[in-house]
């Protein structure tokens, strides 16, 4: 079995360096799209505009439904304030913190895009002195310093920038020489590589899946309304997202993670001792591991009241939703496992 994981690594970096914001993510489905059409499967965009890619499989019945979103962390602006910088609010969940100095990119409803920093309001020691330090960083004590001579709102205004507008965060991806890959938003980026990554291999060597498989990329996971549509011939579910590498996990870089339970419920147990089967008898590295403050697009599907089995994986990832780490071992180990499951 050799996937090709270049292919995998290209594909994750181009995807990356697309801001896909989510409610933010037409230019990154056009992409996804462009790709499953090079590879031959069959789409179709549900009406929230997420895309299904379709493989028959050996068996018509008992479809599985494999999903990865699309949809990234990101802001909205809030207001402009009168000095001419601005407010935003979150769009998903992440601290403040994590992303403070962070280049960011407004785009306005006419499709200008303009640079620019998130900042405390104190952001300067020299200035601030001990305040700065011991700001505690919340929405209200935020702002973004736009890359343009503005001094007021009208200025700001005069840009065309307004409140809702789309804010991205740049994702500063870097792979080194050792293998590990450093960015914003592997969640859940690295995840599509590997759906296509996968989907590339089943259709460079004419292999059709056990069971006809719908390939899901969703756009509204990270705000928990990402999958919405499957149809009644899909009894397996198997979401890919990044496995939380921490103190309290099992979870690692170098290995893909089968969730045993979410913030939201346990997952299907046969389900979990399949992959773990596959996963050993077919040599995968991998770790079993329960994920607090944690939903995937599986187990939100769940508590709308889907009735499918439903399963979890992904590769370790280091400090999820902040600027977050895995190795292209876990990568592959992730790509690995899918495959296999696909076929057993």
């Amino acid at each position: 079995m050799n996937i090709d994981m270049n292919y995998v690594k290209d594909f994750m970096v181009e995807l990356l360096n697309i801001p896909s914001c989510c409610g933010f993510t037409a230019t990154a489905m056009e992409r996804i799209k462009k790709e499953f059409d090079a590879l031959g499967v069959e789409t179709k965009m549900t009406k929230k505009k997420a895309l299904i890619g379709t493989i028959k499989g050996e068996c018509d019945d008992d479809q599985v439904l494999v999903a990865a979103h699309i949809d990234t962390l990101g802001a909205v602006v809030k207001e402009i304030k009168q000095n001419g910088r601005l407010k935003i609010t979150n769009v998903g969940g992440f601290a403040w913190q994590a992303v403070e100095g962070e280049n960011v990119f407004i785009t306005t409803l006419e499709d200008k895009t303009f640079t620019g920093t998130l900042l405390p309001e104190k952001a300067s020691v020299h200035i601030h002195s001990d305040e700065t330090r011991n700001l505690i960083r919340t929405q209200d004590l935020m702002e973004i310093r736009i890359d343009e001579n503005v001094n007021s709102k009208e200025d700001t205004e005069k840009l065309g920038i307004r409140v809702g507008d789309f804010v991205n965060f740049d994702t500063r991806t870097q792979i080194t020489e050792g293998g590990y890959i450093k960015s914003r938003y592997l969640d859940d980026k690295a995840c599509v590589a590997v759906m296509f990554g996968v989907i590339k291999y089943l259709k460079d060597n004419n292999i059709k899946p056990k069971h006809t498989t719908q390939f899901y990329v969703s756009n509204y996971e990270e705000i928990c309304h990402g999958v919405t549509v499957i149809s009644d011939e899909v009894t397996d579910f198997l979401a890919l997202d990044i496995g939380t590498v921490g103190i309290g996990h099992t979870s690692d870089e170098h290995s893909v993670t089968i969730l045993a339970k979410d913030t939201k419920t346990p997952y299907d147990l046969e389900l979990r001792k399949k992959l773990v089967h596959i996963a050993e008898s077919k040599n995968i590295n991998y770790k079993i591991d329960v994920h607090d403050h944690y939903g995937s697009d599986a187990s939100a599907c769940i508590t709308q009241g889907f009735d499918v089995n439903f399963a979890c994986i992904g590769m370790g990832v280091d400090a999820t939703h902040h600027y977050e780490r895995t190795h292209i071992s876990g990568v592959e180990n992730n790509a690995k496992l899918l495959l296999e499951y696909l076929l057993y």
